[in-house]
Protein backbone atom coordinates (compact mmCIF):
# COMPACT_ATOMS: atom_id res chain seq x y z
CA UNK A 1 0.00 0.00 0.00
CA UNK A 2 3.21 1.61 -7.11
CA UNK A 3 2.45 1.43 -10.42
CA UNK A 4 2.97 3.86 -13.29
CA UNK A 5 0.69 3.47 -16.26
CA UNK A 6 2.46 3.39 -19.59
CA UNK A 7 1.08 5.33 -22.51
CA UNK A 8 -0.03 2.01 -24.00
CA UNK A 9 -1.99 1.11 -20.87
CA UNK A 10 -3.68 4.51 -20.85
CA UNK A 11 -4.69 4.06 -24.47
CA UNK A 12 -6.12 0.62 -23.72
CA UNK A 13 -8.19 2.01 -20.84
CA UNK A 14 -9.40 4.87 -22.99
CA UNK A 15 -10.50 2.42 -25.66
CA UNK A 16 -12.64 0.46 -23.19
CA UNK A 17 -14.07 3.72 -21.89
CA UNK A 18 -12.69 3.70 -18.33
CA UNK A 19 -9.84 6.20 -18.32
CA UNK A 20 -10.13 9.77 -19.55
CA UNK A 21 -8.25 10.64 -22.73
CA UNK A 22 -6.28 13.86 -23.10
CA UNK A 23 -8.58 16.82 -23.43
CA UNK A 24 -11.72 14.79 -22.80
CA UNK A 25 -14.30 16.13 -20.38
CA UNK A 26 -14.98 12.70 -18.89
CA UNK A 27 -17.69 12.70 -16.23
CA UNK A 28 -16.72 10.99 -12.99
CA UNK A 29 -20.18 9.52 -12.52
CA UNK A 30 -20.08 7.91 -15.94
CA UNK A 31 -16.60 6.53 -15.25
CA UNK A 32 -17.69 5.08 -11.92
CA UNK A 33 -20.64 3.30 -13.50
CA UNK A 34 -18.24 1.35 -15.71
CA UNK A 35 -16.28 -0.18 -12.81
CA UNK A 36 -17.50 -3.79 -12.39
CA UNK A 37 -19.08 -4.47 -9.00
CA UNK A 38 -19.33 -0.77 -8.06
CA UNK A 39 -22.66 0.83 -7.18
CA UNK A 40 -23.25 4.54 -6.75
CA UNK A 41 -25.50 4.84 -3.70
CA UNK A 42 -25.80 8.60 -3.98
CA UNK A 43 -23.91 11.80 -4.65
CA UNK A 44 -23.75 14.31 -1.81
CA UNK A 45 -22.87 18.01 -1.84
CA UNK A 46 -19.16 18.77 -1.83
CA UNK A 47 -16.98 21.88 -1.80
CA UNK A 48 -16.46 23.73 -5.07
CA UNK A 49 -14.10 21.83 -7.32
CA UNK A 50 -14.95 18.43 -5.81
CA UNK A 51 -17.62 15.76 -6.18
CA UNK A 52 -18.46 13.33 -3.40
CA UNK A 53 -20.06 9.91 -3.78
CA UNK A 54 -21.22 7.20 -1.42
CA UNK A 55 -20.53 3.82 -3.00
CA UNK A 56 -20.67 0.10 -2.42
CA UNK A 57 -18.27 -2.40 -3.96
CA UNK A 58 -18.84 -6.14 -4.28
CA UNK A 59 -16.13 -8.08 -2.44
CA UNK A 60 -15.62 -11.81 -1.90
CA UNK A 61 -16.50 -12.83 1.64
CA UNK A 62 -13.33 -14.94 1.53
CA UNK A 63 -10.66 -13.91 -0.95
CA UNK A 64 -9.08 -17.35 -0.74
CA UNK A 65 -12.38 -18.87 -1.89
CA UNK A 66 -13.97 -16.27 -4.19
CA UNK A 67 -16.89 -18.54 -5.00
CA UNK A 68 -18.03 -18.72 -1.39
CA UNK A 69 -20.26 -15.66 -1.46
CA UNK A 70 -19.87 -11.88 -1.57
CA UNK A 71 -20.77 -8.81 0.46
CA UNK A 72 -21.19 -5.12 -0.20
CA UNK A 73 -18.40 -2.97 1.22
CA UNK A 74 -19.04 0.72 1.78
CA UNK A 75 -16.77 3.31 0.19
CA UNK A 76 -16.80 7.03 -0.37
CA UNK A 77 -15.02 8.89 -3.12
CA UNK A 78 -13.95 12.50 -3.06
CA UNK A 79 -13.14 13.33 -6.67
CA UNK A 80 -11.13 16.36 -7.72
CA UNK A 81 -9.35 15.50 -10.97
CA UNK A 82 -8.61 12.32 -12.92
CA UNK A 83 -4.98 13.38 -13.27
CA UNK A 84 -4.45 14.22 -9.59
CA UNK A 85 -2.82 11.81 -7.11
CA UNK A 86 -5.24 9.53 -5.28
CA UNK A 87 -5.15 8.62 -1.59
CA UNK A 88 -6.56 5.33 -0.33
CA UNK A 89 -7.76 6.00 3.21
CA UNK A 90 -9.24 3.84 5.93
CA UNK A 91 -9.85 4.50 9.60
CA UNK A 92 -9.77 0.75 10.23
CA UNK A 93 -13.37 1.08 11.42
CA UNK A 94 -16.50 2.48 9.77
CA UNK A 95 -16.27 4.84 6.82
CA UNK A 96 -17.18 8.49 7.37
CA UNK A 97 -20.05 9.32 5.01
CA UNK A 98 -19.38 13.08 5.04
CA UNK A 99 -16.83 14.73 2.74
CA UNK A 100 -13.42 14.90 4.40
CA UNK A 101 -9.74 14.88 3.52
CA UNK A 102 -6.98 13.05 5.36
CA UNK A 103 -3.78 15.04 5.83
CA UNK A 104 -1.98 13.38 2.89
CA UNK A 105 -4.96 14.21 0.66
CA UNK A 106 -4.66 17.82 1.78
CA UNK A 107 -0.91 17.86 1.14
CA UNK A 108 -1.23 16.55 -2.42
CA UNK A 109 -4.63 18.17 -3.07
CA UNK A 110 -5.79 14.89 -4.52
CA UNK A 111 -8.69 12.50 -4.80
CA UNK A 112 -9.57 10.31 -1.81
CA UNK A 113 -11.03 6.81 -1.85
CA UNK A 114 -12.18 5.92 1.68
CA UNK A 115 -13.18 2.41 2.65
CA UNK A 116 -14.99 0.73 5.49
CA UNK A 117 -13.14 -2.11 7.17
CA UNK A 118 -14.82 -5.48 6.72
CA UNK A 119 -17.13 -6.64 9.55
CA UNK A 120 -17.88 -3.07 10.61
CA UNK A 121 -21.57 -2.84 9.85
CA UNK A 122 -23.01 -2.78 7.30
CA UNK A 123 -19.88 -4.09 5.50
CA UNK A 124 -20.27 -7.60 6.89
CA UNK A 125 -20.59 -10.89 5.00
CA UNK A 126 -23.57 -13.14 5.64
CA UNK A 127 -23.37 -15.77 6.92
CA UNK A 128 -20.59 -14.69 9.27
CA UNK A 129 -17.38 -16.65 9.60
CA UNK A 130 -15.17 -14.51 11.81
CA UNK A 131 -12.18 -16.86 11.93
CA UNK A 132 -11.93 -17.21 8.15
CA UNK A 133 -13.11 -13.80 7.03
CA UNK A 134 -11.86 -11.28 9.60
CA UNK A 135 -8.08 -11.36 9.25
CA UNK A 136 -5.54 -8.70 8.34
CA UNK A 137 -4.87 -10.45 5.02
CA UNK A 138 -8.55 -10.52 4.05
CA UNK A 139 -8.85 -6.79 4.78
CA UNK A 140 -5.69 -6.09 2.77
CA UNK A 141 -7.15 -8.06 -0.12
CA UNK A 142 -10.29 -5.88 0.06
CA UNK A 143 -8.16 -2.77 -0.35
CA UNK A 144 -6.11 -4.39 -3.12
CA UNK A 145 -9.19 -5.18 -5.22
CA UNK A 146 -10.59 -1.70 -4.69
CA UNK A 147 -7.36 0.11 -5.57
CA UNK A 148 -6.86 -1.99 -8.67
CA UNK A 149 -10.42 -1.29 -9.78
CA UNK A 150 -10.11 2.47 -9.28
CA UNK A 151 -6.76 2.65 -11.04
CA UNK A 152 -8.81 2.24 -14.20
CA UNK A 153 -9.94 5.85 -13.79
CA UNK A 154 -7.10 7.24 -11.66
CA UNK A 155 -3.86 6.22 -13.44
CA UNK A 156 -1.62 8.63 -11.53
CA UNK A 157 0.29 8.24 -8.28
CA UNK A 158 -1.39 6.49 -5.35
CA UNK A 159 -0.76 6.88 -1.62
CA UNK A 160 -2.23 4.85 1.24
CA UNK A 161 -2.89 6.26 4.68
CA UNK A 162 -4.86 5.88 7.87
CA UNK A 163 -4.71 6.80 11.52
CA UNK A 164 -4.46 4.43 14.47
CA UNK A 165 -5.99 1.10 13.39
CA UNK A 166 -6.22 2.67 9.96
CA UNK A 167 -2.47 3.26 10.03
CA UNK A 168 -1.95 -0.37 10.92
CA UNK A 169 -4.29 -1.36 8.07
CA UNK A 170 -2.38 0.80 5.59
CA UNK A 171 0.87 -0.87 6.64
CA UNK A 172 -0.55 -4.40 6.40
CA UNK A 173 -2.00 -3.60 2.96
CA UNK A 174 1.44 -2.52 1.78
CA UNK A 175 3.11 -5.61 3.20
CA UNK A 176 0.80 -8.01 1.34
CA UNK A 177 0.45 -5.93 -1.84
CA UNK A 178 3.65 -3.84 -1.95
CA UNK A 179 3.22 -2.60 -5.53
CA UNK A 180 -0.37 -1.36 -5.30
CA UNK A 181 0.52 2.15 -4.19
CA UNK A 182 3.56 4.39 -4.46
CA UNK A 183 3.92 5.16 -0.75
CA UNK A 184 2.26 4.74 2.64
CA UNK A 185 1.78 7.32 5.41
CA UNK A 186 0.58 5.62 8.62
CA UNK A 187 -0.33 7.80 11.58
CA UNK A 188 -0.02 6.77 15.27
CA UNK A 189 0.02 3.08 14.31
CA UNK A 190 0.80 0.59 17.12
CA UNK A 191 3.03 -2.39 16.38
CA UNK A 192 2.53 -5.03 19.09
CA UNK A 193 5.07 -7.51 17.70
CA UNK A 194 4.98 -10.11 20.48
CA UNK A 195 1.77 -9.67 22.43
CA UNK A 196 2.87 -11.03 25.84
CA UNK A 197 6.04 -8.91 25.83
CA UNK A 198 4.79 -5.38 26.44
CA UNK A 199 6.47 -2.09 27.28
CA UNK A 200 3.23 -0.10 27.54
CA UNK A 201 3.28 -0.01 31.33
CA UNK A 202 6.88 1.17 31.44
CA UNK A 203 5.90 3.94 29.02
CA UNK A 204 2.83 4.90 31.08
CA UNK A 205 4.86 5.08 34.28
CA UNK A 206 7.11 7.73 32.68
CA UNK A 207 4.85 9.48 30.16
CA UNK A 208 5.10 13.25 30.02
CA UNK A 209 7.51 15.35 32.05
CA UNK A 210 5.29 16.13 35.05
CA UNK A 211 5.22 13.47 37.79
CA UNK A 212 2.50 15.49 39.51
CA UNK A 213 0.21 14.93 36.54
CA UNK A 214 0.71 11.18 36.68
CA UNK A 215 0.13 11.18 40.43
CA UNK A 216 -3.10 13.18 40.09
CA UNK A 217 -4.48 10.73 37.52
CA UNK A 218 -3.69 7.75 39.73
CA UNK A 219 -5.16 9.46 42.78
CA UNK A 220 -8.53 10.09 41.10
CA UNK A 221 -8.60 6.48 39.91
CA UNK A 222 -8.15 5.19 43.44
CA UNK A 223 -10.70 7.67 44.72
CA UNK A 224 -13.24 6.54 42.11
CA UNK A 225 -12.83 2.86 43.00
CA UNK A 226 -13.22 3.62 46.70
CA UNK A 227 -16.44 5.51 45.86
CA UNK A 228 -17.67 3.08 43.24
CA UNK A 229 -21.12 2.76 44.82
CA UNK A 230 -21.61 6.52 44.81
CA UNK A 231 -20.32 6.95 41.25
CA UNK A 232 -22.03 3.74 40.19
CA UNK A 233 -25.39 5.18 41.18
CA UNK A 234 -24.84 8.15 38.86
CA UNK A 235 -23.66 5.83 36.10
CA UNK A 236 -26.72 3.60 36.59
CA UNK A 237 -29.08 6.56 36.29
CA UNK A 238 -27.31 7.64 33.10
CA UNK A 239 -27.44 4.07 31.75
CA UNK A 240 -31.16 3.80 32.49
CA UNK A 241 -31.78 7.10 30.71
CA UNK A 242 -29.87 5.92 27.66
CA UNK A 243 -31.19 2.35 27.73
CA UNK A 244 -27.75 0.82 28.23
CA UNK A 245 -27.19 -2.83 29.12
CA UNK A 246 -24.05 -4.74 30.12
CA UNK A 247 -24.47 -8.37 29.09
CA UNK A 248 -21.18 -8.60 27.17
CA UNK A 249 -18.89 -7.59 30.05
CA UNK A 250 -21.24 -9.02 32.68
CA UNK A 251 -22.30 -6.06 34.80
CA UNK A 252 -22.35 -2.28 35.08
CA UNK A 253 -19.96 -2.51 38.03
CA UNK A 254 -17.45 -4.41 35.92
CA UNK A 255 -17.75 -1.80 33.19
CA UNK A 256 -17.11 0.94 35.73
CA UNK A 257 -14.01 -0.78 37.11
CA UNK A 258 -12.48 -1.37 33.67
CA UNK A 259 -13.29 2.20 32.65
CA UNK A 260 -11.47 3.53 35.70
CA UNK A 261 -8.45 1.35 34.90
CA UNK A 262 -8.42 2.54 31.29
CA UNK A 263 -8.85 6.21 32.15
CA UNK A 264 -5.13 6.72 32.76
CA UNK A 265 -4.27 5.35 29.30
CA UNK A 266 -7.21 7.21 27.72
CA UNK A 267 -6.15 10.52 29.25
CA UNK A 268 -2.75 10.39 27.58
CA UNK A 269 -4.26 9.05 24.37
CA UNK A 270 -6.70 11.92 23.84
CA UNK A 271 -5.71 14.78 26.18
CA UNK A 272 -2.61 16.91 26.58
CA UNK A 273 -0.49 17.12 29.71
CA UNK A 274 -1.82 20.64 30.30
CA UNK A 275 -5.27 19.09 30.81
CA UNK A 276 -4.06 17.65 34.09
CA UNK A 277 -5.22 20.95 35.58
CA UNK A 278 -8.79 19.65 35.15
CA UNK A 279 -8.29 16.44 37.15
CA UNK A 280 -10.52 16.54 40.25
CA UNK A 281 -8.90 16.10 43.63
CA UNK A 282 -9.82 13.01 45.65
CA UNK A 283 -13.00 13.71 47.58
CA UNK A 284 -14.40 16.13 45.01
CA UNK A 285 -18.21 16.00 44.60
CA UNK A 286 -19.29 12.83 42.85
CA UNK A 287 -20.98 14.81 40.09
CA UNK A 288 -17.72 16.61 39.35
CA UNK A 289 -15.75 13.36 39.27
CA UNK A 290 -18.35 11.71 37.06
CA UNK A 291 -18.31 14.63 34.63
CA UNK A 292 -14.51 14.40 34.37
CA UNK A 293 -14.74 10.71 33.57
CA UNK A 294 -17.35 11.46 30.91
CA UNK A 295 -14.73 13.61 29.20
CA UNK A 296 -11.84 11.16 29.60
CA UNK A 297 -13.35 7.66 29.81
CA UNK A 298 -17.04 7.27 30.50
CA UNK A 299 -17.83 4.94 33.38
CA UNK A 300 -20.40 3.35 31.02
CA UNK A 301 -17.86 2.87 28.23
CA UNK A 302 -18.34 -0.89 28.13
CA UNK A 303 -22.09 -1.03 27.74
CA UNK A 304 -23.38 -3.39 25.05
CA UNK A 305 -24.52 -0.42 22.99
CA UNK A 306 -21.19 1.40 23.14
CA UNK A 307 -19.21 -1.79 22.51
CA UNK A 308 -21.28 -2.90 19.51
CA UNK A 309 -19.59 -0.72 16.85
CA UNK A 310 -16.13 -1.86 17.94
CA UNK A 311 -16.54 -5.62 18.49
CA UNK A 312 -14.64 -6.44 15.26
CA UNK A 313 -11.67 -4.48 16.63
CA UNK A 314 -11.68 -6.31 19.96
CA UNK A 315 -11.98 -9.62 18.13
CA UNK A 316 -8.94 -8.80 15.98
CA UNK A 317 -6.98 -7.63 19.03
CA UNK A 318 -7.71 -10.98 20.68
CA UNK A 319 -6.92 -13.00 17.55
CA UNK A 320 -4.04 -11.25 15.71
CA UNK A 321 -3.28 -7.62 16.58
CA UNK A 322 -2.43 -7.94 20.26
CA UNK A 323 -3.21 -5.36 22.91
CA UNK A 324 -1.58 -3.42 25.76
CA UNK A 325 -1.28 -4.95 29.19
CA UNK A 326 -3.57 -3.40 31.81
CA UNK A 327 -1.87 -0.63 33.77
CA UNK A 328 -3.43 -1.44 37.12
CA UNK A 329 -0.75 -2.64 39.54
CA UNK A 330 -1.30 0.33 41.86
CA UNK A 331 -5.06 -0.40 41.90
CA UNK A 332 -4.97 -4.12 42.63
CA UNK A 333 -6.16 -3.82 46.25
CA UNK A 334 -9.34 -2.11 45.01
CA UNK A 335 -10.21 -4.39 42.08
CA UNK A 336 -13.11 -6.82 42.06
CA UNK A 337 -12.39 -8.20 38.57
CA UNK A 338 -8.61 -8.49 38.20
CA UNK A 339 -7.50 -9.65 34.78
CA UNK A 340 -10.76 -8.64 33.08
CA UNK A 341 -9.29 -5.70 31.16
CA UNK A 342 -8.39 -7.59 27.98
CA UNK A 343 -9.94 -7.79 24.50
CA UNK A 344 -11.81 -11.08 24.87
CA UNK A 345 -13.89 -9.52 27.66
CA UNK A 346 -15.44 -7.18 25.08
CA UNK A 347 -16.39 -9.86 22.53
CA UNK A 348 -19.81 -11.55 22.88
CA UNK A 349 -19.67 -15.21 23.87
CA UNK A 350 -21.50 -16.04 20.65
CA UNK A 351 -18.37 -15.06 18.68
CA UNK A 352 -15.70 -17.72 19.02
CA UNK A 353 -12.16 -16.39 19.21
CA UNK A 354 -9.53 -18.68 17.64
CA UNK A 355 -6.14 -19.38 19.12
CA UNK A 356 -4.00 -16.24 18.97
CA UNK A 357 -1.90 -15.94 15.81
CA UNK A 358 1.59 -15.29 17.12
CA UNK A 359 3.11 -15.13 13.61
CA UNK A 360 1.00 -12.33 12.12
CA UNK A 361 2.61 -9.28 13.73
CA UNK A 362 6.25 -10.51 13.61
CA UNK A 363 5.74 -11.06 9.87
CA UNK A 364 4.59 -7.46 9.40
CA UNK A 365 7.38 -6.13 11.59
CA UNK A 366 10.06 -8.07 9.69
CA UNK A 367 8.74 -6.84 6.34
CA UNK A 368 8.86 -3.19 7.45
CA UNK A 369 12.44 -3.59 8.69
CA UNK A 370 13.74 -5.71 5.81
CA UNK A 371 11.75 -4.59 2.73
CA UNK A 372 9.63 -1.58 3.64
CA UNK A 373 9.99 1.17 1.04
CA UNK A 374 8.50 4.67 0.97
CA UNK A 375 6.92 4.52 4.41
CA UNK A 376 6.42 7.60 6.60
CA UNK A 377 5.29 6.99 10.17
CA UNK A 378 4.02 9.79 12.43
CA UNK A 379 3.69 9.39 16.22
CA UNK A 380 3.02 11.54 19.28
CA UNK A 381 5.65 11.37 22.01
CA UNK A 382 3.00 11.18 24.77
CA UNK A 383 0.65 8.77 22.99
CA UNK A 384 0.56 5.42 24.81
CA UNK A 385 -0.19 3.60 21.55
CA UNK A 386 3.24 4.72 20.34
CA UNK A 387 4.98 2.82 23.15
CA UNK A 388 5.47 -0.01 20.67
CA UNK A 389 5.87 1.71 17.30
CA UNK A 390 6.89 0.48 13.88
CA UNK A 391 10.65 0.64 13.55
CA UNK A 392 12.67 1.01 10.39
CA UNK A 393 15.46 -1.51 9.87
CA UNK A 394 18.37 -2.65 7.78
CA UNK A 395 16.28 -3.10 4.65
CA UNK A 396 14.01 -0.06 4.91
CA UNK A 397 14.42 2.27 1.95
CA UNK A 398 13.36 5.90 1.52
CA UNK A 399 11.38 5.61 4.77
CA UNK A 400 11.01 7.89 7.79
CA UNK A 401 9.59 8.14 11.30
CA UNK A 402 8.65 11.37 13.06
CA UNK A 403 7.43 12.29 16.54
CA UNK A 404 5.28 15.24 17.55
CA UNK A 405 6.75 16.54 20.85
CA UNK A 406 4.09 16.19 23.53
CA UNK A 407 1.71 14.85 20.89
CA UNK A 408 -1.18 12.50 21.58
CA UNK A 409 -3.14 10.05 19.41
CA UNK A 410 -4.20 12.84 17.05
CA UNK A 411 -0.65 13.73 16.01
CA UNK A 412 -0.12 14.96 12.45
CA UNK A 413 2.62 16.17 10.14
CA UNK A 414 1.38 19.73 10.61
CA UNK A 415 2.13 19.48 14.34
CA UNK A 416 5.77 18.46 13.87
CA UNK A 417 8.58 20.97 14.46
CA UNK A 418 8.80 23.24 11.45
CA UNK A 419 11.85 21.59 9.86
CA UNK A 420 10.39 18.09 10.26
CA UNK A 421 6.98 19.20 8.98
CA UNK A 422 8.58 20.73 5.89
CA UNK A 423 10.70 17.64 5.25
CA UNK A 424 7.79 15.23 5.71
CA UNK A 425 5.50 17.34 3.51
CA UNK A 426 8.15 17.50 0.77
CA UNK A 427 8.57 13.73 0.96
CA UNK A 428 4.85 13.06 0.60
CA UNK A 429 4.65 15.43 -2.37
CA UNK A 430 7.71 13.84 -3.98
CA UNK A 431 6.14 10.41 -3.67
CA UNK A 432 3.00 11.81 -5.29
CA UNK A 433 5.03 13.13 -8.23
CA UNK A 434 4.58 16.75 -7.17
CA UNK A 435 7.14 19.54 -6.67
CA UNK A 436 7.89 20.80 -3.16
CA UNK A 437 5.33 23.27 -1.89
CA UNK A 438 6.42 26.75 -0.82
CA UNK A 439 3.75 26.54 1.86
CA UNK A 440 1.02 24.23 3.04
CA UNK A 441 -1.80 26.09 1.31
CA UNK A 442 -3.25 22.81 0.02
CA UNK A 443 -4.26 22.02 3.59
CA UNK A 444 -6.82 24.80 3.71
CA UNK A 445 -10.46 23.85 3.40
CA UNK A 446 -12.35 25.51 0.55
CA UNK A 447 -14.16 28.66 1.61
CA UNK A 448 -17.63 28.12 3.00
CA UNK A 449 -17.04 24.50 3.99
CA UNK A 450 -15.22 24.62 7.35
CA UNK A 451 -15.92 20.97 8.21
CA UNK A 452 -14.29 19.67 5.05
CA UNK A 453 -10.85 18.69 6.34
CA UNK A 454 -11.35 16.15 9.10
CA UNK A 455 -9.13 14.32 11.54
CA UNK A 456 -7.87 10.87 10.63
CA UNK A 457 -9.64 9.32 13.59
CA UNK A 458 -13.37 8.86 14.06
CA UNK A 459 -15.49 11.45 15.80
CA UNK A 460 -16.82 8.62 17.95
CA UNK A 461 -13.88 7.60 20.10
CA UNK A 462 -12.45 4.26 18.93
CA UNK A 463 -10.41 1.94 21.20
CA UNK A 464 -7.29 2.93 19.25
Amino acid sequence: MRRLFTAVAAVVLAVVGLAPTAGAATDIEAALRKIPGLTIVKEDPAPAGFRFFQLTFTQPADHRHPGAGTFQQRFTLLHRDFAAPTVAFTSGYNVNTAPNRSEPTQIVDGNQLSMEYRYFTPSRPQPENWAQQLTIWQAAADEHRAVQAFKAIYPGKWLATGGSKGGMTATYFRRFFPDDVDATIPYVAPNDVIDPLDVYNRFLSRVGDDPGCRDALKAIQRDALKRRDELGAIAAADAAKRGLTFSIVGSADKSLEISVIDSYFAFWQYQKQADCATVPAPGAPAAVVYAWYEKVESLNTYSDQDLAPFIPYYYQAAAQLGSPEAYDGYLRDLLRYPGADQPKTFVPSSVKIPRFDYLAMPDIDFWVKSRGTRLLFVYGSNDPWGAEPFELGFGSRDSYRYYVPGGNHGSKIAQLPAADAAAATATVRRWAGLPPASGLTARSAPAGFPGFDADLTLSARPPL
